[in-house]
């Protein structure tokens, strides 16, 4: 006889419970350390009082792990609604709704965000998904930017590279000069996005 359903429904709420106590104790155990070593799966695992084994059989590794992390730093950020950036017939419009994108996602939590970004210097596991979360973003930028300038590939792609620099958190980090929200450089951002564009269409003559 196959199980209740009644069965499965509380069996499977309960591997979602402590799906999210680990992703809470993950995030808190970022926010809080000094210390890039203490962010491991054991530490991870005894702040959300499960056992290692669920950790690893929710996540796969660590660095699964630290994709769901940023998976679930994503959603609160509201990264879902990225995909109406590019669906702007304004190609300028669509940058500054890019802009204004990573702005909520880089402060959705920024003690932990600054957290990874410090230790993917430090730690090859972090590195690598900070990394891959980087080419994404660069990715979506080609794609503003060959619109922004269409008719010169390569001056779309160095204006990517110099977007990339300035949607990353590191510059709204710099630029919101300590506590200040990250929405209030959203000007400052656009002003230097628009000057790397009008620069990049001048090399188009």
């Amino acid at each position: 006889m196959s199980p209740r359903p009644y069965q499965l429904g509380k069996r499977q709420a309960q591997v979602d419970q402590a799906r999210q106590r680990v992703l809470s104790a993950s995030r808190a155990l970022l926010a809080e350390s000094d210390n890039y070593t203490a962010f491991t799966v054991e530490a991870v695992a005894k702040r959300a009082d499960v056992a290692r084994a669920t950790v690893y059989y929710q996540f796969g590794s660590k660095t699964g792990l630290l994709e769901a992390v940023c998976d679930d730093l994503a959603r609160a950020g509201g990264m879902g609604h990225l995909d109406a950036a590019f669906g702007q017939g304004d190609p300028v419009g669509a940058l500054e709704a890019f802009v204004g994108a990573f702005a909520r996602f880089w402060e959705a939590d920024r003690p932990v965000l600054r957290r990874l970004r410090a230790l993917a210097e430090l730690d090859p596991e972090v590195a690598t998904v900070i990394r891959a979360r980087d080419e994404r973003r660069m990715q979506g930028l080609e794609v503003l930017s060959a619109r922004l300038v269409p008719a010169d590939q390569g001056a779309a792609h160095e204006l990517a590279r110099v977007l990339h620099m300035l949607t990353s958190f590191e510059a709204f980090n710099a630029l919101a000069a300590g506590e200040s929200r990250f929405a209030e450089v959203i000007p400052v951002v656009m002003t230097l996005a628009s000057a790397a564009v009008a620069s990049a269409r001048a090399r188009t003559g």
